[in-house]
């Protein structure tokens, strides 16, 4: 396995935990998670944590920080200190790629969570 591939594959595997940490919060539906997907892909990352945390202010703090702490992992992001969701993401708005690459991973994150949803369900 070459070197991107490694990448990829352990990127895979931290979307998993990240949705298995979302999964778990405590008052988490699968309805939050299919609306932030929706917000998510029709409007942005910024706009999904907005959604968020306007509409299920319940569990959006703990949605926020579990995705930024992600994404603060995954890009280097400077400030470590504060892992305000909207703060990443601002950061990430100044590398075009950076930003879809985002998008990308926490799309992957809130499906695996959508699926740890459903396997406690079953």
């Amino acid at each position: 396995m070459n070197s991107l591939n490694k990448l990829i594959a352990n990127l895979d595997i931290s979307c998993a935990e990240v949705g298995q940490k979302l999964a778990n919060i405590n008052g988490m539906e699968e309805r939050i998670l299919n609306e932030a997907l929706i917000v998510l892909e029709e409007q942005g990352p910024y706009a999904m944590f907005l959604y968020i945390e306007a509409r299920h202010k319940n569990v959006g703090r703990e949605i926020q920080k579990n995705c930024a702490e992600f994404l603060q992992s995954v890009f280097k992001v400077e400030n470590k200190i504060d892992p305000e969701a909207s703060k990443v993401i601002k950061q990430l708005a100044g590398n075009l790629d950076d930003l879809l690459f985002a998008r990308d991973l926490l799309r992957n994150a809130l499906i695996y969570a959508r699926y740890h949803l459903k396997a406690r369900e079953g």
